[in-house]
Parts: structure tokens; C-alpha cells; sequence
């Protein structure tokens, strides 16, 4: 099996590949910003960590990246998303720095 390349944008990039299975998962953390938003998830993004990401910084491909700023609250990336919730949200020159987008 030939061995795939992730990009930047995907929580498997930095992540060790075996003969026919991934390793461990490899978190990219990003530090936390003082200019990080506060935001309480609206219902029209509720259980769509997607569309959120997609109208924050053009991708949907980046749903990971609030699981990952907020793993003290965000335990299901689909099932813990819920309206009222409160999540960091990093800006969008935060990711491009740190995934290189």
C-alpha cells in the first residue's frame, strides 16, 4: 500500500503512517492567542463544526481545529458542538502560521 500524503490542512498531517494503518494520532496544538475569539455556537451551526469552519476561513475541511482548541469542551467533534456552547476560536493568521494555509 502506497503511503498518503495529508496536507496542512488535515489533524492527520503530522501524524506517523505504517505499512497499512496510522499511528497514534499527532495533535497539532496551536498556542493559545490573547486575540483568540470567544464564541457561543449558534444553532444554525450546531453539529456542524464544518460550516462553521467553512465560513471562519474557507474550508470545511478545518472542523478539527475547534476540537482541538477546545478539547476541555468539545469531547465529540459532531455530538459535543451544541448551540450555547462557549469555544476559542483562533483567527484565521493564527492557522495560516501554524498549517501554513
Amino acid at each position: 500500500m502506497a503511503e498518503v500524503i495529508y496536507q496542512s490542512t488535515s489533524p492527520y498531517s503530522s501524524t506517523a503512517q505504517g505499512q497499512e494503518s496510522l499511528d497514534i494520532l499527532n495533535k497539532k496544538l496551536f498556542a493559545f492567542e490573547p486575540d483568540d475569539l470567544l464564541y457561543e455556537i449558534d444553532s444554525f451551526y450546531a453539529f456542524r463544526p464544518d460550516l462553521l469552519a467553512h465560513d471562519l476561513y474557507g474550508s470545511s475541511k478545518l472542523w478539527w481545529v475547534f476540537m482541538h482548541r477546545n478539547m476541555d469542551t468539545i469531547t465529540d467533534p459532531i455530538y459535543s458542538f451544541t448551540a450555547g456552547t462557549e469555544i476559542r476560536i483562533p483567527k484565521k493568521p493564527t492557522l495560516e502560521k501554524y498549517l501554513g494555509v
